[in-house]
């Protein structure tokens, strides 16, 4: 990533604060296509190895798949997985209260093929509309305004500050430049209010597992953003039962 002129004093200080994440282009599938069990994709049905039961919500309804994730089609990031396929449930209809799970399956085996429990009442509340093929890329970023850990300071002015300081042109500049809008895996997460991570000092260690932004085919509340965060440490372990939902709106 290029860093514009009107950043270039910063770009040492700035180059700190570089994260590499996984970008997704999320394409929706016409009524009728599907993607293939084991593969990426944004809702649809899901990869189940036979003998494991199904995920319900707390009512004791089948959740429905919002993301899987096969790490084999993916390129690389550190501490994250290399293969297997990981999971993000939410409850059909209780998905606003954040009811979420996620679950990983380091190895794929024969799966489960009957799905007739997944009945249409179920997505009637989903944030997805339809089924999506994903495409990945690595990039880098380096930073987000509405993340907490950038706290960087641009000659003593907060980014807000540093923004309104700039022309026209150069505030469409910085928005490119550091808005985390869309589809990603890691790096710095989006907020349309502010992150809870900032609140909690229990969560300062939590990375961004998963965001789902708004899309053509995406709506989460009033124009929101949708993402799962988890332990830095729990994450290089595999360990994903304490991932956890989190999503806001306009």
């Amino acid at each position: 990533m290029t860093f514009p002129n009107f950043l270039k004093e910063f770009e040492n200080d700035l180059l700190k604060y570089k994260l590499d994440y996984i970008k997704i282009e999320a394409a929706p599938l016409k009524h009728g296509k599907i993607v293939n069990v084991t593969q990426s994709k944004f809702l649809g049905i899901p990869y189940l190895p036979i003998g494991v039961d199904y995920p319900k919500d707390e009512a004791g309804k089948p959740m429905i798949l919002l993301a899987q994730l096969n790490f084999s089609e993916i390129p690389t990031l550190k501490n994250y997985p290399e293969k297997g396929i990981l999971q993000f449930y939410i409850s059909g209809n209780r998905w606003y209260d954040n009811e979420a799970k996620v679950l990983y399956y380091e190895n794929i085996d024969t799966y489960q093929t009957e799905f007739s429990f997944l009945t249409p009442d179920l997505y009637s509340d989903s944030p997805v509309n339809c089924e999506h093929r994903l495409i990945f890329s690595a990039e880098e970023e380096y930073g987000g305004p509405e993340d907490f850990r950038f706290d960087f300071t641009f000659n003593g002015l907060n980014y807000w500050d540093f923004e309104n300081s700039l022309n026209e042109s150069e505030k469409k500049e910085i928005d490119k430049f550091f808005y985390n809008i869309g589809h990603k895996i890691g790096g710095y997460a989006y907020f349309t209010q502010s992150d809870p991570r900032g609140h909690d000092q229990k969560s300062k260690d939590d990375v961004l597992l998963l965001q789902i932004d708004t899309d053509h085919e995406i709506m989460f509340g009033d124009s929101g953003v949708g993402n799962f965060f988890i332990n830095n440490q729990d994450l290089a372990n595999k360990n994903f039962e304490k991932a956890y939902f989190y999503w806001d709106c306009c």
